[in-house]
Formats: structure tokens, C-alpha cells, sequence
């Protein structure tokens, strides 16, 4: 994979009840507005180093639709 895609973009805090705050300046780079829905989509490897990716519901339900959507039919068939 091409590192030149990955870049730290801000560091975040966990507070006591579990919630993340994504800062102003990201949010607006990301288009992401109050009461957007976001999924977290984890990757780990064996040595439990994990990463969380982030993506508007709207955009994984158009990636299904056009990934999984062909094969659905080819299962119903």
C-alpha cells in the first residue's frame, strides 16, 4: 500500500464516558456535520495493533450497493 496516503491529521483524547471529540478544522475538512452518522471499521494485525477507520453511512451504504450488490443478485439467481 502506498504509505504516502496516511497522515496524522490531529491527536484525540478519550474522556471518562468513552466519546472522542474530531476537531473543528477536521470535521470541515472531512464534511462531516452534526448528525452525520459515521461507522468505525476496525483492522488489526496479530500483534493487536489495531486501527480505526471512519466512514459517512451513506458512503459504506453506496460501497455495498455497488460491491455487494452484484453478487446479492448472483446469490438470489
Amino acid at each position: 500500500m502506498d504509505k504516502s496516503n496516511f497522515s496524522i491529521e490531529a491527536i484525540v483524547s478519550c474522556d471518562d464516558r468513552g466519546q472522542l471529540v474530531l476537531p473543528k478544522d477536521i470535521r470541515n475538512k472531512l464534511d462531516i456535520q452534526p448528525g452525520d452518522k459515521l461507522a468505525v471499521l476496525k483492522c488489526s494485525n496479530s500483534n493487536n495493533e489495531n486501527c480505526l477507520t471512519l466512514i459517512k453511512t451513506d458512503s459504506l451504504e453506496q460501497l455495498v450497493k455497488t460491491y455487494l450488490g452484484p453478487m446479492m443478485k448472483d446469490i438470489v439467481r
